[in-house]
């Protein structure tokens, strides 16, 4: 769990410093480098320097678009994005310099604002059609020239298309392999290792990535889809069984004498873990590694050894180990199948999987985006408010331009709109490195221009080094990027005959106006975190609620249960899961945060994670146990867990002046737990699974009420609130 001691101010200095070197793209950056140079060559050789800047910069601004994830999606924001920037173009030179101008940005910001609440994806490329008009706005042109630029820009964005999906006949599915490699990789070092109840479930990150890289498929599309959509099933079932037996071998741990029993489980996770990085292997390089030594006999040694361990210990013990032994076999048949799966990347065979998740939803549908963009037309909607804000502080930066003398003033509502973000701290940081960057572009540029003598085949060669670092090591932090770009920016002017001193001065002089509008508006009326954060909790405990009716159902009526209701539960739990774990290391940043308030949130993260690990561990149990008759006591409990859920997510989100639930409205759960142990036989090992886990949930519910209605307006709770002891 991160830590709270640091004071917000340091935290938001190393956010600005970061650099994220997982984020480095480098085939991105050579796909880049090669859409923007070879139109610039080409013009240049023909005598139109400026067409294929155009053209180049069609590349540029659709390669934000690229990505490594499906091709499927990546042709489709990278086509919307050409299309759309060829548009802005052409509507940019028609309308030119005119004052009609003004509001057809403040609209265009406007959408590109609400567009934050679709996805990020969404939100950058509506961000860089909003740029292409404010700069092809600069300075109005005949229509024959507006087409004419609108068809370069097109062509450029095409090409970039192109080499994006140029591999796309010839390895259909390898975004979605090396999202798989991934998954397994990590499933392979969570199980040689043991991950804290106080810490997300192990590959989350991994599980989410692959389940959004899987989505664009069907497994009737091709064998390769099958077998995708099969691996993902396939690793979720095996997350699920290390997770339990993982929480086995700690329980199993406790008893005294229980050495030698331990020390099996913990072969097993080393001999699982050795299998899984086979697999990740496999798929990322789609050759055979080092040979994997016979699975079966090894992991049927050690489950017979697990039968004849059982026999030495009292009942406590026996029925862990009878736990432990049908996860292993359950494991073991897991770990057969995705072993055989993934060695037929390599060859032609053919195998039958099961269809039930033979399809996915498109997410990136109108149809989907629309109903999320009219929820949030309102004033309580931080998108809206963002969109609003950034819609008036373009029209403020597109006036005070017009009424600049200085040279290319478009750079003040374009640094406006690259800087405002929905919240404080990417705002502030973004405004701190873009500033940072842009002067140290500046200086990096000017040192070059007055050190060597500019031709064009040398200014066409640093355009080919800074479009590299731009897309390649951009992303790894923001201050490098706009670096790259400025230095960008001034030698693809130079190769149009535009004096470099000139761009560069006028760069430096309207980005600090831009930046210093856009830190002044957020600091007029800003969308601080610390008001979002609450929101974003509700949202995940409502996910978690959702989750566990999912599972509380499938042990109800098992005759009914869908594995896809639950794959669907889960999803929605770890996507909610992530956007709270961002909040709060954004509220970490955020300045005028008390450390007592965001240690608390942080807590309260913690105890969350316990709580989604039990409920998991109750999903693999469905898998792992015969299923056994349904009690009363479990429905009573299940009901009251619904209930604080409900609670909890309603006092994070109630109104100042309303009435907030009490620590007496919460139902008794360690009452319900006792009354629930009370019945059935607790040898039965599906009833002792649930006792465990139901014991855990009731310990972190209890725990999370005691830390969320502190953080809450209205009276101080502190009677009947004493958190159990972690079990």
């Amino acid at each position: 769990m991160p830590s709270a001691a640091a004071p917000p101010r340091n935290s938001l200095w190393r956010a600005v410093i970061r650099f994220d070197a997982g984020k480095v793209r480098l085939r991105m950056g050579l796909r880049q480098t090669a859409g923007v140079v070879l139109p610039l060559a080409i013009g240049a050789m023909a005598g139109n320097a400026a067409g294929g800047m155009i053209a180049g910069l069609g590349a540029l601004n659709v390669a934000v678009a690229d990505g490594t994830d499906s091709y499927v999606f990546r042709a489709r924001r990278m086509l919307a994005a050409s299309a759309l920037c060829s548009l802005a173009v052409v509507v940019g030179g028609l309308t030119g310099s005119a004052w009609a101008m003004v509001p057809i940005l403040a609209g265009s910001a406007f959408v590109a604002g609400m567009l934050a609440a679709v996805g990020t994806a969404e939100s950058d490329i509506g961000i860089i059609i909003l740029v292409t008009l404010i700069v092809f706005s600069a300075k109005p042109v005949p229509s024959e020239r507006a087409l004419a630029s609108g068809l370069l820009s097109l062509g450029g964005g095409l090409f970039q298309t192109a080499l994006s999906l140029a591999f796309w006949p010839l390895r259909r599915h390898a975004p979605e392999s090396r999202a798989l490699a991934a998954l397994y990789l990590e499933l392979a070092r969570a199980a040689a290792s043991q991950s804290p109840i106080t810490e997300a479930p192990p590959a989350s990150a991994e599980s989410t990535a692959v389940q959004q890289a899987l989505a664009a498929l069907a497994a009737r599309d091709s064998l390769d889809a099958e077998r995708c959509l099969a691996l993902a099933s396939q690793a979720e079932r095996i997350r699920l069984s290390l997770l339990l037996l993982a929480r086995l071998r700690i329980r199993i741990g406790r008893e005294p004498g229980t050495e030698k029993v331990t020390g099996i489980l913990e072969r097993l996770a080393s001999l699982a873990s050795e299998a899984l990085r086979y697999v990740g292997e496999l798929l990322d390089r789609r050759e055979t590694p080092n040979p994997m030594p016979q699975l079966a006999p090894r992991m049927a040694r050690l489950a017979q050894d697990l039968r004849r361990a059982r026999q030495a210990f009292p009942a406590p013990v026996t029925d862990m180990l009878a736990d432990a032994r049908s996860q292993v076999d359950a494991l073991a048949g897991q770990l057969r199948t995705v072993l055989n799966m993934a060695e037929q990347t390599t060859g032609r065979g053919r195998v039958e999987f099961e269809r039930h998740e033979s399809e996915r939803p498109r997410k990136l549908q109108l149809g989907r985006a629309f109903p999320t963009l009219v929820a949030n037309l309102s004033m309580q909607s931080p998108a809206f408010r963002h969109s609003v804000r950034l819609a008036v502080c373009v029209m403020i930066g597109e006036i005070v331009a017009r009424e600049l003398s200085w040279r290319r003033p478009y750079w003040v509502p374009m640094t406006i709109a690259l800087v405002l973000k929905p919240d404080f701290t990417t705002t502030f940081n973004r405004g701190l490195q873009r500033l940072l960057g842009t002067f140290l572009g500046l200086v990096v540029t000017t040192a070059l221009i007055r050190g060597l003598l500019l031709e064009p085949g040398l200014e066409i060669a640093f355009v080919a080094v800074f479009a590299f670092l731009v897309r390649a090591v951009g992303p790894a932090n923001y201050g490098v990027l706009t670096g790259a770009v400025t230095a960008l920016v001034v030698f693809l002017f130079a190769l149009t005959g535009v004096a470099p001193s000139q761009v560069v001065v006028a760069r430096g002089l309207n980005t600090l106006v831009g930046g210093g509008i856009a830190l002044l508006a957020y600091w007029l009326w800003p969308t601080w975190e610390r008001s979002q954060a609450p929101d974003a909790l509700a949202a995940m405990l409502d996910a978690y609620r959702a989750y566990f009716q999912a599972v509380r159902d499938a042990y109800l009526r098992a005759a009914e249960s869908s594995g896809e209701a639950l794959d669907r539960a889960r999803m929605a739990a770890r996507m909610a899961r992530s956007r709270m774990e961002a909040s709060v290391a954004r509220l970490r940043a955020e300045p005028g945060n008390s450390f007592g308030r965001v240690a608390r949130f942080e807590r309260v993260l913690a105890d969350s994670h316990r709580f989604i690990h039990a409920a998991m561990s109750l999903e693999a149990g469905l898998l792992a146990s015969r299923p056994a008759p349904s009690r009363d006591a479990f429905r009573k409990f299940s009901e009251d867990v619904d209930k604080t859920l409900y609670y909890l997510a309603a006092a994070l989100r109630a109104p100042a002046h309303a009435q907030r639930p009490s620590a007496a409205d919460f139902p008794d759960l360690r009452e319900d737990h006792h009354a629930l142990v009370e019945t059935g036989d607790a040898r039965i090992p599906r009833y002792a699974l649930v006792n465990i886990e139901t014991d855990r949930i009731a310990n972190s519910l209890n725990t999370l009420r005691c830390e969320i209605l502190p953080l809450v307006e209205g009276p101080a709770i502190s009677s009947g609130c004493a958190p159990d002891l972690i079990t």
